[in-house]
């Protein structure tokens, strides 16, 4: 068993996929047309880490009631963890592509941290691997 997608609703397809496939690094996997369950067009678009499992469903907003979700998925908290291997290289790319952080860089128990938003203003933690144990 294993956690296929999670969804992100977004304002636009286009913007959210060039923030996840050209500032992140992020496979776009699927961009196909697709129905609402109505019947209106749609279209399913998934992207995905390199060599990750879960993908994220990018839903465009659809309505009044999801409207107010994009970039409040979890109520203004960060809601989503993008751990790299090398956290400097990924902090400075992105922060040179334009990428809101919103807190400094910051050392913890569980690794190098720093909160950034995505395109459509939600909080995400970029995550680089724990300090190596001092002896």
């Amino acid at each position: 068993m294993h956690l296929e997608l999670v969804t992100i609703v977004v304002a636009e397809y286009d913007p959210a996929i060039d923030f996840f496939v050209n500032i992140l690094d992020f496979d776009l996997i699927e961009d196909s047309p697709s129905l609402t369950n109505d019947g209106r067009p749609k279209r399913w678009v998934v992207v995905r880490p390199p060599a990750s499992a879960t993908g994220i469903l990018l839903a465009r907003a659809d309505g009044d009631r999801q409207l107010p979700a994009i970039g409040n998925q979890v109520a203004g908290r960060v809601g989503f963890f993008l751990r790299v291997d090398d956290f400097d290289a990924s902090y400075h790319r992105m922060s040179s592509a334009g990428v809101q952080f919103v807190t400094e860089p910051r050392t913890e128990t569980y690794g190098r941290v720093a909160v950034f938003n995505d395109v459509s203003g939600n909080r995400w933690d970029l995550l680089g691997p724990p300090a190596p144990a001092s002896s």
